[in-house]
């Protein structure tokens, strides 16, 4: 059986998002979703007019390296990362506050 890329000659799925008003996880899900189906179908997807708090979801949820945003023609933004990200990075380790402790329930045993 024969396998061949169709992503070169068929054209992007293009997803507008500029009337969604009030993004949230349920959202982002929907277009993981639709990425992966789209992928399987060897069709690239572009996100188009995607606002800044769709852009923090995605960024949140890991997604912002996975799904390719167009850049917003007024401020440039775009190509999936929100700037100062970097794809790939570990997140920076934190010293924990001196003095603080943790407090328990008086009803619970010590271990």
């Amino acid at each position: 059986m024969k396998t061949e890329s169709r992503t070169s000659a068929t054209p992007p799925l293009i997803c507008d998002l500029g009337a969604l008003a009030a993004p949230d996880l349920a959202v982002v899900d929907a277009l993981a979703r639709l990425r992966r189906a789209a992928a399987r179908h060897g069709v690239r997807l572009v996100l188009r007019n995607a606002n800044g708090p769709l852009r923090e979801l995605l960024a949140f949820s890991g997604l912002a390296a996975v799904l390719l945003v167009e850049p917003d023609e007024e401020d440039g933004r775009g190509g999936g990362l929100l700037p100062g990200l970097q794809p790939g990075r570990q997140a920076e380790q934190r010293e924990e506050h001196l003095g603080v402790e943790e407090v328990g329930d008086p009803g619970d045993p010590a271990r």
